[in-house]
Parts: structure tokens; C-alpha cells; sequence
């Protein structure tokens, strides 16, 4: 048995119990195992087929053959004693039998419901009240039993769907089918809502517990489905199983049930990607980090040459920077940046000499400023293709 199977089996028994457990005598009173469901199904397509012939106890069990014989025997006892399978007549030694029809429609019932979460059914029922509570021969009372059965209905289920919203995923994409189609149930509970206010306006109070309630289902659906949508992920694929499911059913699964999950399928052994003497040579002309060097050892005698070295250096730096900026002038005292650079012939050579015009002005020991205006020049035949519009000239602060 595969997990999706018995994620399905559950589902079917789960709905069984919801519905009959008001009707249930004590917890054991309904099925535990789907086959017992099959077996009933398949017994009543039988008595269909058969028609005014009905069916007698040992053709009962040929249709039944795919199913042991101890269930078989056990569930149509059952079937028997609950009136679903009766006589054909009352009279002693009858050996042919009938299916009730209420059985049957019960079980359709019962399908829907699994299907939607009971949403069709909802649908039909609010029909059903709109109809009714629209009919000249409905009573106001009539109108209020149905006022109040339906606030009821949706009371619960809005309380059902809060509960979902805060709880944990798994059981939320379980219920997801009781998310669907909120705004055609709304629109017809409001409709139901309108008709019973408009006829009757004494029954405004009840009437009120009636659009609260519908409200309340209204907006506990849009928050389940919110959470709901997030949870799929980038897909928004609602039947994908979270992996706490598969988590929890890799832990507690027997080695069978895990080994039924891949059943079916074949795994072919995986193809080499690659040569091995590719792989062993990409390894020996792979680069090599280099080891780090330590650092030379320093002499523990002063050194007061130092700061005299870094002055002397910061000079020459000045000394470079003014015959670099008074080139760039050229004796004037301002040229235009963009001639300048076209002046020192290539891109690098320009894109150096911007560099140093740019330090000359931002060293204040220096009478050299740069002014930018807004525009930008494109030549796309020449080395500077482009150039901003600005100056470099001797500052006057300077003398």
C-alpha cells in the first residue's frame, strides 16, 4: 500500500465517521476498513444489474469473490440487520433479496461529500431555502426554522475553518475542498438572507444572526485559503504533500509499505559522467593555492628615518601632481578637462591623467581646482568617446 492510497483510504473513512456520528450507537459503530465500503458497493451495482430477479445469498458471494469470505459473511450480516439487504418477501425459507434504495442514495451522498467536502451539497441546500422560503405557502415560522438551521450550519463551519487556519498544514490541504466555490455559497446564503428580510421584516433579529454567520464563514474561508496558497510555494500545486507527511510516514512506516512506494518503478544503473582519466587529469592541472609566506623579521632597533621618509615622499608626490597639472594648463590658466584629455592622446593615458587632475584638486596644498557642469559630449570615433563637461584651472585663492 502506497502512502497516497492510504492517505485515501483515511480520507474515506473520515468522512464516514463525520457524517454517521450522530446516528453512531457507540465509536465502534462505523467501518474501520474501506473494504467493508466496497463490499457494499459492489453488492448493490449487483442488485442493480440483476433487476426483478434479486439475488440470492450465493450469488451475492460470486460478486463478492475478490473479497474473503469471513468479511464478506460479516459485512452482509450487518447490511442485513440495518435493513440495507432485506428479503424479497416475508415468508419463511426465502432465499432471494433486495437492496434499499435509501442505502443507495446514501452512499451517493457519502461520495459527494468525499468529493467537494459537502460544497455540491451546500449549493443544493441553499437552493432548496431559497425556493422554499420564496413559496407563498411558507409559513414565518417555517422561515425562521430556516434561518436558523442555516446560521447554525455556517456558525460551524466558519469555526471549523479558523481551526484549520491555525492548525497544522497537513490537515488544512486534507479540508482543502471546503475552500472552494466561498463566494457562490456567500452569494446564495446572502440571497436566502434577502428573501426572508423582504417578506418577513419581524424576523430582522434573526436574520442578523444569519448574515454575521455567513460573514464570519466568509472571511474565516479567505484566511484558510490564504495560508493555504502560501504553503504550495512558487507551484501553488495544492496536491503536493508537505514534508512533514513524508517525514512522519518515513519514521513510523514498516520497510514493507516504504519499499510499496517505489513499487513499480525501475532504476536503471547510473552512466560514468565522465572518463576517469579526464577526472585525473583535471585534478593535476587544477590550480594550486600558493602558501602563504610569513612576514620577514623586523629589527628591534628604532627607526626615526621614518617619518622623515614619508614627508620626503608626500613631497615628491606634490612636486608630481603640480608638473602634471601645469602641463595639463599649458601656461593658461583654466583649460577645458574634455581637451586636456585629448590632449594625452589614448584612453589610459587619459583616464590617468584624470586620475591626477582629480587628486591635485582634492590636495588643499595645491592652487588646483576641477568645476563640472551638467552635459556629457560623445565622439564615437575618438579614443575618448565621451566626456563630461568641465574645468581645470588655477585656483586664485592661491595667487
Amino acid at each position: 500500500m502506497s502512502l497516497d492510497s492510504a492517505l485515501a483510504d483515511e480520507s474515506v473513512l473520515a468522512t464516514y465517521r463525520r457524517m454517521f456520528a450522530a446516528l453512531a450507537r457507540d465509536s465502534g459503530a462505523v467501518v474501520e476498513d474501506p473494504m467493508l465500503v466496497d463490499i457494499a458497493e459492489t453488492l448493490f451495482a449487483a442488485f442493480a444489474e440483476a433487476g426483478e430477479d434479486w439475488l440470492t445469498h450465493e450469488r451475492m458471494r460470486h460478486v463478492c469473490r475478490r473479497f474473503p469470505a469471513e468479511a464478506f459473511e460479516n459485512r452482509l450480516r450487518v447490511l442485513k440487520a440495518l435493513g440495507a439487504i432485506r428479503e424479497v418477501f416475508p415468508k419463511p425459507n426465502q432465499l432471494r433479496y433486495r437492496a434499499s434504495f435509501t442505502s443507495v442514495v446514501g452512499l451517493m451522498f457519502v461520495r459527494r461529500m468525499m468529493a467537494d467536502g459537502g460544497q455540491s451539497e451546500m449549493h443544493r441546500l441553499l437552493a432548496l431555502e431559497d425556493l422554499n422560503v420564496a413559496d407563498p405557502r411558507t409559513t414565518e415560522e417555517e422561515a425562521r426554522a430556516s434561518a436558523d438551521g442555516l446560521a447554525l450550519a455556517f456558525r460551524l463551519w466558519a469555526l471549523e475553518l479558523v481551526t484549520l487556519a491555525a492548525g497544522t498544514i497537513e490537515e488544512l490541504r486534507e479540508q482543502a475542498p471546503k475552500l472552494w466555490g466561498t463566494e457562490e455559497i456567500t452569494a446564495r446564503a446572502e440571497s436566502v438572507h434577502a428573501t426572508i428580510l423582504s417578506r418577513w421584516p419581524s424576523l430582522d433579529r434573526v436574520c442578523t444572526e444569519l448574515r454575521a454567520a455567513v460573514y464570519a464563514y466568509s472571511d474565516a474561508s479567505r484566511r484558510a485559503a490564504r495560508r493555504l496558497a502560501d504553503s504550495a510555494g512558487t507551484t501553488r500545486n495544492l496536491t503536493l504533500l508537505p514534508p512533514e507527511t513524508w517525514r512522519t510516514f518515513a519514521q513510523t512506516a514498516s520497510r514493507e509499505r516504504l519499499a510499496a512506494v517505489l513499487d513499480g518503478f525501475v532504476f536503471d544503473a547510473p552512466a560514468p559522467w565522465h572518463d576517469p582519466s579526464d577526472i585525473v587529469r583535471a585534478v593535476d592541472e587544477a590550480p594550486r593555492p600558493a602558501p602563504a609566506r610569513p612576514s620577514p623579521p623586523r629589527s628591534d632597533l628604532p627607526d626615526p628615518g621614518a617619518a622623515a621618509a614619508d614627508a620626503r615622499s608626500d613631497t615628491s608626490v606634490l612636486d608630481r601632481l603640480t608638473a602634471i597639472a601645469e602641463g595639463a594648463l599649458g601656461g593658461a590658466d583654466s583649460v577645458p578637462v574634455a581637451d586636456a584629455l585629448r590632449a594625452a592622446g589614448d584612453w589610459p593615458a587619459a583616464r590617468r591623467l584624470l586620475a591626477d587632475l582629480a587628486t591635485a584638486d582634492l590636495r588643499p596644498e595645491l592652487p588646483y581646482r576641477l568645476r563640472w557642469a551638467d552635459g556629457l559630449a560623445a565622439d564615437p570615433g575618438s579614443p575618448l568617446s565621451w566626456a563630461s563637461h568641465g574645468v581645470f584651472e588655477r585656483s586664485a585663492a592661491h595667487g
